[in-house]
């Protein structure tokens, strides 16, 4: 049995500035369960271009609002909205200018727990992992 509280994480290496706000890894590989879940937050008015070659990932908005733009298509975010790019798609990822999103992630295979992302000044190339 795993159990693992947020203020457990806190001042640990799961807790990860992933780029453009903090991933809390709540299960890593070393875990052992096959996935990864996150509480992942996104700073207020980012955006983040990502597409995942080695993941599928579904995401699950708690708090917050924002949107996914996929293939020039745009998905407002909510609480009460999933979203899970399992195409490997290359999306943005954005948060309301004055509000950051709160999301809670899984992603499959899991992370190792190293991963962040690192987004060109001209947001011309996709980061992921």
């Amino acid at each position: 049995m795993i159990i693992r509280t947020f203020a457990d994480i806190q001042n640990t290496d799961r807790n990860v500035d992933w780029g453009n706000g903090r991933s809390y890894r709540f299960l890593l590989e070393s875990d052992n369960m096959g996935f990864t879940l996150t509480e992942t937050t996104v700073n207020a008015g980012t955006e983040s271009l990502i597409q995942y070659d080695n993941y599928v990932e579904a995401c699950y908005c708690i708090e917050g609002e924002g949107e996914i733009e996929c293939e020039s298509k745009i998905y407002p975010i909510k609480p009460g909205t999933m979203y899970a790019p399992n195409a490997h798609d290359k999306h943005y990822l954005r948060a309301s200018q004055d509000q950051a999103l709160r999301l809670v992630c899984v992603f499959s295979p899991a992370l190792k727990g190293i991963e962040t992302h690192h987004f060109n000044e001209d947001a011309s190339e996709a980061s992921g992992y």
